[in-house]
């Protein structure tokens, strides 16, 4: 029997719970694998190869490659862990969270330091079905 999961409907968020970690299970072990100089060296050396040793399914093998936290997140992934793939790349944690926004890393970093994203015009998922 499924959960009522009234916290989906959060505008703009995914939630990281025991479904999306179990969606994301591998994905999430390939990033902790990174904690390893000698993992990183070898993802540097052949993106491909070093993914396709982990039990990924294709769509979060292609997230990967291309850097696609957004859709990482979806299929899964924990921001925590998915900063291990910026990390790897010698991106900052600002660097990696901003490539989600519609900002540059000194612009995420302003915006956040001024007290976070405005509000306005955030809808529940319910609204937005509601207008349609």
């Amino acid at each position: 029997m499924p959960l009522d999961k009234p916290y989906l409907d959060v505008p703009g968020t995914t939630i990281f719970d025991t479904e999306q970690a179990r969606k994301g299970y591998w994905l999430n072990q390939f990033c902790m694998s990174l904690m390893s100089e000698a993992n990183r060296e070898r993802f540097r050396a052949n993106e491909r190869a070093y993914v396709d040793e982990w039990n990924m399914s294709d769509e979060q093998k292609a997230g990967v490659l291309e850097r696609d936290f957004n859709r990482l997140i979806g299929l899964g992934g924990n921001i925590y862990f998915l900063a291990k793939i910026g990390a790897t790349d010698g991106l900052s944690f600002v660097q990696i969270v901003s490539s989600m926004t519609e900002n540059d890393a000194e612009g995420h970093q302003s915006m956040m330091l001024a007290g976070g994203r405005s509000p306005d015009g955030n809808r529940y998922l319910s609204e937005w079905e509601a207008q349609q």
